[in-house]
């Protein structure tokens, strides 16, 4: 077959190119695992199978990476393996090795087996970053903050508080990436082109030899369907969406006019003509990758979106490399976050400093004569609004004269109180302290928050070390079973 120059220079050449750096190692993975299963079902002779192992064995991978796409009658890297091994046992045994499977079925267990790693990698990610941000907030749980809503001044909390959303957060994600490698851990070999095979083929032991849970079920669905995929781009870009929205904040932290956040000298980058500057390009970076990621996601999206429900070349040659792309920037991005945070500082002083402005405490003295005079909740933020108008008519006015007018006013009885009671009352640090709500900011709660957190860190790992040990048995079983052929 010869293919015409531009399709060549256009499509085939780019493919290869992807092909050998993403799916040579599934691709030969699979060639041994299916060739075990046809030599334990009697579908080759021991003799045949002795000769496609050692066929295999001589193919050199380093070779073929380094093998630039010519115009040779070859349309991938598939057909181009294929080649090799014809020329290593020749054309009758080699044809062998073919028997009861397709491309199609050999390429949706490329996809899924290079998926999971990109999945488990970017899993990886967000262990470390969960890691390093538990470790941030058990430092932080008494400093005080000022919580924003609408980018204003809202209430106090503390780092930690606002830590422990993200980490949450952050553990959200892993159990979406989880759902994700477990949809994506099963093995599509053995439905060959759409619908299965009359041969007496074990699916369950090349699905075992290539570390899946199990095999896929209905043999066109095993073809057909993307959902795997989407799904874990779909956590992916949920992932990133979260991140960025916190990048964002730690940006503003950074600037001069808020000063809450130094990053380390080896995150940030001077100018060339203003000596003062210390630009954190290092969160600039992980915001324009992240937002490059997560762009990408929408492109795999869009590129399936309305493709037909079967074998399409929509979801393989031209998709997966973009999805490779999704996940490297996804991991690129939470690495460079994690690696940034665990070398900032935070400026407590400051933070603390700012806990208080603008009236953040004054829901505080709303619940207060809630709590203590059965006020209602609606009269006692009235009465704690006027409280503030007056204090920034008159600062220096004393807050008990102007609570006793106030509250006479609107209640008919004055509320009696000193200055320095109002000053307890409207303190951050009470205010902080008696929100022990599950969930809420007291030191006590992000205590026991922060426990919950490491306890689920360390399941997630040991998940992890588990998947981990299940892939590198079923390796070395595919290669031993491959090795007595």
């Amino acid at each position: 077959m010869t293919f015409d120059p531009k399709y060549i220079d256009h499509v085939l050449t780019d493919n290869f190119e992807d092909a050998k750096a993403l799916f040579l190692a599934p691709l030969m993975a699979i060639h041994y695992a299916h060739l075990v299963m046809l030599a334990q079902r009697g579908i080759v002779t021991g003799d045949e199978a002795h000769a496609l192992r050692s066929a295999l064995d001589s193919i050199s991978v380093t070779k073929i990476r380094a093998t630039p796409y010519g115009h040779q009658a070859c349309e991938d890297l598939f057909f181009h393996v294929e080649q090799l091994v014809e020329q290593a046992c020749g054309d009758d045994v080699a044809g062998r090795l073919h028997t009861a499977r397709s491309r199609n079925d050999i390429d949706m267990t490329m996809y899924r087996l290079r998926q999971r790693e990109c999945i488990l990698g970017l899993f990886d990610a967000t262990l470390s970053l969960r890691e390093g941000l538990i470790a941030q907030a058990g430092q932080h749980r008494e400093t005080l903050i000022a919580a924003l809503t609408h980018t204003q001044p809202a209430q106090p909390s503390t780092l930690a508080h606002y830590l422990l959303a993200v980490i949450e957060q952050l553990e959200r994600d892993a159990t979406r990436l989880r759902a994700a490698f477990a949809s994506t851990n099963r093995c599509p070999l053995g439905a060959c082109a759409i619908t299965g095979t009359g041969f007496p083929i074990d699916r369950q032991l090349t699905s075992h030899l290539l570390g899946f849970d199990a095999p896929t079920g209905n043999t066109y669905g095993s073809i057909a369907t993307v959902d795997y995929l989407l799904e874990s781009v779909s956590a992916a870009a949920v992932l990133l969406a979260g991140l960025g929205r916190v990048i964002q904040d730690l940006l503003l932290w950074s600037t001069m006019e808020f000063g809450y956040l130094r990053l380390a000298d080896g995150f940030v980058q001077a100018s060339s003509i203003m000596p003062q500057k210390r630009n954190p390009v290092a969160l600039e970076h992980a915001r324009a990758i992240a937002s490059k990621a997560l762009g990408q996601a929408g492109a795999v999206m869009v590129t399936v979106h309305n493709t037909p429900f079967g074998d399409v070349v929509d979801t393989e040659d031209d998709l997966q490399p973009l999805v490779a792309t999704t996940f490297r920037d996804a991991h690129r991005a939470v690495t460079l976050v994690d690696a940034a945070l665990r070398a900032a500082s935070f400026d407590v002083a400051r933070l603390e400093s700012r806990a208080a402005a603008g009236g953040t405490t004054l829901t505080e003295l709303a619940d207060h004569l809630v709590r203590e005079h059965r006020v209602p909740f609606k009269t006692a933020h009235t009465i704690a609004a006027r409280l503030l108008k007056a204090y920034s008519d008159r600062p220096g006015a004393p807050l008990g004269a102007a609570l006793a007018t106030i509250s006479g006013d609107l209640l008919g009885v004055p509320l009696q109180y000193t200055d320095a009671q109002i000053a307890g009352i409207l303190s951050p640090r009470h205010f902080v302290d008696v929100r022990r709500t599950h969930g809420g900011p007291a030191p006590a709660e992000t205590a026991r928050a922060l426990a919950d957190s490491t306890h689920l860190l360390a399941e997630d790992t040991r998940w992890r070390a588990e998947i981990a040990r299940q892939l590198t048995t079923a390796q070395s079983q595919l290669h031993a079973q491959a090795q007595a052929l």
